[in-house]
């Protein structure tokens, strides 16, 4: 019984957070056409009403632990599922994140990731992907901010394990900025699929930032390890039971 009331509830707050993406959306968009900085306080209102309302409907608090940056950095984070996403853009002054192409098709997440800044790559190309992310981020076409990038490049169930792209090591090393690594447990509580989302602390941590200068491979053991050691660790704490990781292929 208790189970069925969790999913109807989890299903009304998926439902009222699509919905609230529109409207808050709409109300925010004549703001948005004028001053195109709005954006940021678009995003920021929305996220703070979907933490506010799983905190409420499904019972998923959500904590911020760390300093969240906010000068021009990379920001290097694990990415579970779709509210890791609320939680680093909510805490965050200019968030704007490498993502994959098709999302600018998307009605209103298009318009508003264009106005953020968002890099827009073609998953599919990923040698020209990762000299776009370079040119653009290079070129100043992406405004000053928080670049948030998900280095296994996609979202990663809790528990399992994806190889690290090197893209990451690319940008760090092309535009000389520092990243700061970011580990979560999001996965425990809502998973990559489905309707289901479970009561907890979703908990997202900014660890210490790694520093300009490293060789590509030292950079990339060091934010591949900060990362997956941060989120077992919260993971753990979270009372999910770690077994031995199952590698997921490249798509």
């Amino acid at each position: 019984m208790r189970t069925a009331f969790q999913w109807i509830m989890s299903l009304l707050f998926v439902i009222q957070m699509y919905v609230s993406m529109v409207l808050i959306a709409l109300f925010f968009l004549p703001q948005m056409m004028v001053k195109r900085d709005r954006v940021f306080v678009t995003v920021h209102t929305y996220t703070s009403w979907v933490r506010w309302t799983a905190s409420w409907m499904i019972g998923l608090k959500s904590e911020i632990r760390g300093t969240p940056p906010t000068d021009e950095v990379i920001i290097a984070s694990k990415h579970q599922s779709f509210f890791d996403i609320i939680l680093i853009t909510n805490v965050t002054p200019r968030p704007k994140f490498i993502m994959k192409k098709e999302i600018l098709w998307t009605p209103i997440v298009g318009y508003v990731a264009k106005a953020m800044g968002c890099v827009a790559v073609d998953r599919g190309k990923r040698g020209q992907a990762i000299k776009k992310m370079v040119a653009d981020v290079s070129s100043g076409a992406v405004a000053p901010g928080q670049l948030i990038i998900f280095p296994q490049g996609t979202r990663v169930a809790a528990g399992a394990h994806k190889k690290y792209k090197i893209g990451t090591g690319v940008l760090y090393k092309e535009t000389g900025q520092p990243c700061v690594p970011a580990a979560t447990n999001v996965g425990v509580f809502w998973k990559r699929h489905g309707i289901m989302r479970y009561p907890g602390t979703a908990v997202m941590e900014f660890l210490p930032a790694i520093d300009p200068g490293l060789e590509m491979d030292d950079f990339m053991v060091a934010m591949e390890t900060a990362v997956e050691e941060g989120s077992n660790c919260l993971m753990a704490e979270a009372g999910f039971v770690l077994e031995a990781p199952h590698e997921i292929p490249d798509n």
